[in-house]
């Protein structure tokens, strides 16, 4: 995504008018293997602004079986449990996403956990071009003291208010995640803000520690300097985006203190 479109997409999120309702539909997939064409179920959550500010999850949920044109791989089987016996007759993925993805009325974002998988599939020509929220990243920044980020382990050691246990059941099927999902997003929104929440789902996540190697579990401002630098060559972006952003921090912190040191001497 260019600067350019990233400066629109704010801008579209900024400057809705006061009383309208700003809308997010949280999306997740079910597949048959990794192909692009491969969905074979597709669930959403919606979650509102309410006129007082808070944002609410809606009565609007669903879900859809798809055909993948394609049998559905037993290494994928083993987690959703969908069938090839599920989607005879279902519509293929070009058919089903574009009446799901461009809602009635509009969104301003659509959501997911780990949004880069349903992005993978839910393309700008079937989907618009509309902003995306990814729950994994933007809890790594707003809940960075919990020990595990998927999205049933926020569920359990969250507890999000009004989750209904049925309702999100079973894991691993597309709208019971989505529903979930809806509720990190809801929580997520009422501590921070929309934009901030679309802003930090464009950069890589901010793991807020180190996740492996021999400095597992340490936070980053533990690490030394060299640590930090071989970190920031790391094969994983993400790993290497959070040490980089601990050796900016540091070489500010540094800027500043040579600042302070230089005024002193001309005082």
């Amino acid at each position: 995504m260019t600067g350019g479109e990233d400066d629109q997409q704010r801008a579209s999120t900024s400057s809705m008018s006061e009383g309208t309702i700003l809308r997010i539909r949280v999306i997740d997939l079910e597949t048959a293997g990794n192909g692009l064409t491969d969905v074979c179920e597709i669930g959403w959550q919606d979650v509102e602004q309410g006129a007082d500010g808070i944002w609410k999850l809606t009565d609007e949920r669903g879900a859809r079986f798809v055909n993948p044109g394609r049998p559905i791989s037993a290494e994928t089987m083993a987690i959703h449990h969908i069938e090839d016996s599920d989607v005879i007759g279902a519509p293929f993925w070009k058919e089903v996403a574009p009446s799901i993805l461009r809602t009635e009325g509009g969104v301003v974002a659509l959501a997911a956990h780990r949004a880069a998988f349903e992005q993978r599939y839910c393309t700008p020509r079937l989907a618009g071009e509309v902003a995306w929220i990814c729950t994994w990243k933007c809890s790594l920044r707003v809940w960075p003291q919990l020990t595990s980020f998927s999205n049933q382990m926020l569920r359990y050691q969250r507890r999000p208010q009004g989750l209904i246990r049925e309702i999100g059941l079973p894991a691993h099927r597309a709208m019971p995640d989505a529903y979930v999902t809806a509720h990190h997003l809801r929580d997520l929104l009422n501590e921070s803000s929309l934009d901030q929440l679309i802003a930090w789902s464009m950069e890589p996540g901010l793991l807020p520690r180190v996740r492996n190697g021999v400095h597992k579990g340490k936070a980053w401002d533990q690490l030394t300097d060299e640590a930090l630098a071989d970190l920031a060559k790391d094969r994983d972006i993400d790993v290497r985006f959070s040490a980089t952003t601990e050796m900016m921090r540091r070489g500010a912190g540094m800027e500043r203190t040579e600042q302070g040191s230089a005024q002193g001497t001309l005082i």
